[in-house]
């Protein structure tokens, strides 16, 4: 009988392997296909934002810290990634490179001394130190004020890929993104990950048992502003520019807004949720009716319907269970 019963589990293991490997292998050709029907320029915006939000989820969903401040470190890898290829003439990998090494510097300072608090105290000191940031950008010399910092070359690629075509710069993006929610994906399922969950769930006892949480805690959140940067950095290149609005409060909120939108502590739940508000900002742009209330409805309407977000419900769903997903949160 145990040997029928292990049997079943392991061809219900199996199953629900293939049909996860289904899904990624799918959604995968769908990023590779998609720029032949979709406009490249909006696609680049969603894996960037995208990629942010992810960011933000490593720090909220698998530590159980709600900063304020995230688009410090998006804003701030822009500004710096935009300034060094325009200024300085560096290539554009020199100068992600630079705004990820800048976004973690930021999220080592902020991380230092938020870290010492909890809740409520923790989420208004990112929120005061990136209001600080945010007026130091806009007085700064090197940002050019409320013009931001314009007509930022795309450059070459390693110095042979011409990064002007649409194409080009889709697949650019597309590898970047990849390679970022890889690095997440690793992260999470590490023994630093695993301890930062059960931070999330019951830091005294992490504590009784000998770890350092106020490390643990640092750690993530300056990996968490080191991909929020690459994010930045890499938009700032797509779009040309880095401006106030990439550093402002509201894209802090903005970014919380797709999170909890596709469902807290889970890998793919940012990604839906960043998707859905790109695309309702997008199409609803030249719309007589402000963006900002139909997001609010669609947020209060998730919240009320779906606790656990998009994608949070789909996995605690029978469905999802089936086909072996599961929501942990």
């Amino acid at each position: 009988m145990a040997d029928i019963t292990e049997t079943i589990q392991v061809e219900k293991s199996r199953t629900a392997f293939s049909v996860q490997a289904g899904f990624l292998l799918a959604g995968l050709l769908l990023l590779l296909l998609a720029p032949f029907f979709f406009y490249p320029i909006f696609l680049m915006k969603l894996l960037c934002f995208a990629l942010f939000a992810c960011a933000f989820n490593l720090l909220l969903g698998y530590t159980g810290l709600l900063s304020f401040g995230h688009a410090t470190f998006f804003g701030g890898a822009a500004y710096f990634t935009a300034y060094t290829v325009k200024t300085w003439g560096l290539p554009p990998e020199l100068g992600i490179l630079i705004g990820v090494a800048g976004a973690a510097f930021l999220g080592l300072v902020m991380g230092f001394f938020a870290i010492r608090r909890q809740g409520i105290y923790f989420a208004m000191i990112t929120l005061a130190l990136s209001q600080m940031f945010f007026f130091f950008c806009l007085q700064a010399e090197f940002t050019e004020g409320e013009d931001g910092i314009q007509s930022v070359p795309r450059g070459h690629l390693f110095g042979f890929i011409d990064l002007n075509s649409s194409t080009n710069m889709y697949y650019f993006v597309l590898a970047v993104f990849l390679v970022g929610i890889l690095i997440i994906w690793r992260f999470i399922n590490s023994p630093f990950g695993m301890i930062l969950k059960s931070i999330r769930e019951n830091e005294q006892r992490a504590i009784s048992l000998g770890y350092s949480v106020a490390r643990y805690k640092l750690g993530a959140f300056v990996m968490s502003a080191a991909l929020a940067g690459l994010a930045g950095a890499v938009k700032s290149i797509v779009f040309q520019f880095a401006t106030l609005t990439d550093v402002a409060w509201q894209m802090s909120g903005e970014v919380i807004l797709m999170t909890l939108l596709g469902g807290i502590g889970t890998l793919i739940g940012p990604l839906f949720g960043a998707g859905l508000v790109v695309v309702l900002e997008n199409y609803l742009a030249t719309s007589e009716f402000p963006v900002t209330i139909i997001t609010g409805i669609v947020f209060m309407v998730c919240v009320l319907i779906f606790r656990r977000g998009i994608i949070g419900e789909f996995y605690a769903s029978r469905l999802g269970r089936k086909l072996g997903f599961v929501y942990r949160r």
